[in-house]
């Protein structure tokens, strides 16, 4: 049985995902890109606010070439099936967890069943939105990045997808949401 990158339904694939409860008006899977492969007419993709991407990724503890999602202002609200650290960077928008406001800019903890919100951009275009651990959908020579001109890497998101996550590379003090902590339910 082969691994669907969409879906993380797979034996293979017994990590933590998140669904997609509201896909937005495009939201993609991005990392660095394809490069070195121009001269075989495959473009290098990636995220198109690179250091955005990078800051995201850092906040969360991945190395800054993990897969994020890139939404392209309306945002994406996503369930996550497992508890991670998040961190939403570019465009700024505003962040809910739950219904509840969340931080822009820094190293969330969203518990396990929990709907991360990312809402319309208030100034710019593109937000990134990264898990500890990274996007993990199988990559498509040498990346996970979506190209929409091609059709490589993954389509864009639709709502009921369900994406794995990786593992973590690092432990990152998160404050956590409302109702997460210690004796609170």
């Amino acid at each position: 049985m082969t691994e669907n990158p969409r879906h993380a339904d797979t034996p293979r694939a017994r990590r933590p995902v998140i669904e997609v409860v509201r896909a937005g008006a495009l939201t993609t899977v991005q990392d660095l890109g394809r490069h070195g492969l121009a001269h075989l007419g495959v473009p290098r993709s990636g995220a198109l606010d690179e250091p955005a991407h990078r800051l995201a990724n850092r906040l969360v503890g991945n190395l800054e070439s993990a897969a994020t999602l890139e939404t392209t202002l309306t945002g994406t609200a996503v369930r996550l099936h497992a508890a991670a650290t998040v961190a939403v960077t570019g465009a700024p928008a505003p962040v809910r967890i739950d219904g509840r406001p969340a931080a822009w800019g820094a190293p969330v903890h969203v518990p396990a069943g929990a709907v991360l919100d990312v809402g319309t951009a208030t100034h710019g275009l593109r937000s990134y939105v990264a898990f500890s651990g990274g996007i993990e959908v199988s990559p498509v020579l040498g990346s996970r990045s979506t190209d929409l001109l091609s059709g490589l890497g993954p389509s864009p998101l639709s709502n009921g997808d369900r994406l794995p996550l990786g593992r973590r590379n690092a432990t990152i003090s998160a404050p956590r949401a409302r109702g997460d902590g210690p004796g609170q339910a």
